[in-house]
């Protein structure tokens, strides 16, 4: 493998987002396999609203980053991954839920398998009056979860990579998602909106809370 171009790393916040997409696109030329560094908590391109895609590169390295996303995204393993998380502040994100899960789960958690959607410009709001509130996790904060109300529907407005203007309602764990990647380009993590004192270590979480409903956690830590 030859040695990677010397460039600047895009690791400041105000890093040009062409540049930051080109280097990570390098590094994919001469690594096929190659999965970007997903950006931890403390990181500060995690808290600043990302600039708005508007032609910063062309359509093939759009496609290119976007490969590399939904790559880097299914490896972590995860069903959904904003640009800033791995270090390019720019408002686009990727989503797909295809892992499986038991009946009573799906049911509990209204989640159904969310065929892979790029997201360019996305943007929310809620599309009714109820809230669910579910344990999250998140790839910026590898190692716990916590429990977050979030609105139980949403409208979702996007373009697709090719321009194309779209409006979708989501619901249930899908909602859930598009919520959760739609923060990060506002610079807010779960950890911003989650009752505090159900965060619990992924191991705590797998022992104790994989349950269908959040019920035993909350009588046991009183959130």
């Amino acid at each position: 493998m030859s040695e990677l171009p010397t460039e600047p790393s895009p690791t400041s916040p105000s890093a040009d987002v062409a540049s930051a997409i080109r280097i990570l696109l390098q590094q994919a030329e001469l690594d096929p396999d190659f999965i970007a560094p997903i950006r931890q908590m403390g990181d500060p391109v995690l808290r600043q609203p990302a600039e708005r895609f508007a032609g910063q590169v062309s359509a093939e390295e759009l496609a290119a980053f976007l490969a590399l996303m939904r790559r880097t995204m299914l490896a972590a393993p995860g069903v959904g991954l904003a640009a800033p998380q791995i270090g390019v502040p720019v408002r686009i994100a990727v989503v797909e839920d295809q892992f499986p899960i038991s009946e009573d789960i799906a049911h509990a958690r209204e989640r159904a398998p969310l065929p892979y959607t790029a997201l360019i410009n996305p943007r929310y709001q809620p599309a009714s009056e109820d809230t669910v509130a579910f344990y999250e996790g998140c790839l910026s904060f590898t190692g716990f979860q916590g429990v977050v109300a979030r609105p139980r529907e949403v409208e979702v407005s996007f373009d697709t990579p090719s321009g194309q203007a779209m409006t979708a309602t989501y619901t249930g764990w899908q909602a859930r998602i598009m919520q959760h990647e739609c923060d990060h380009l506002d610079g807010t993590v779960y950890v911003d909106k989650m009752r505090t004192r159900s965060l619990t270590t992924s191991e705590e979480y797998a022992a104790r809370w994989a349950q269908p409903t959040i019920d035993d956690a909350a009588r046991a830590l009183r959130f």
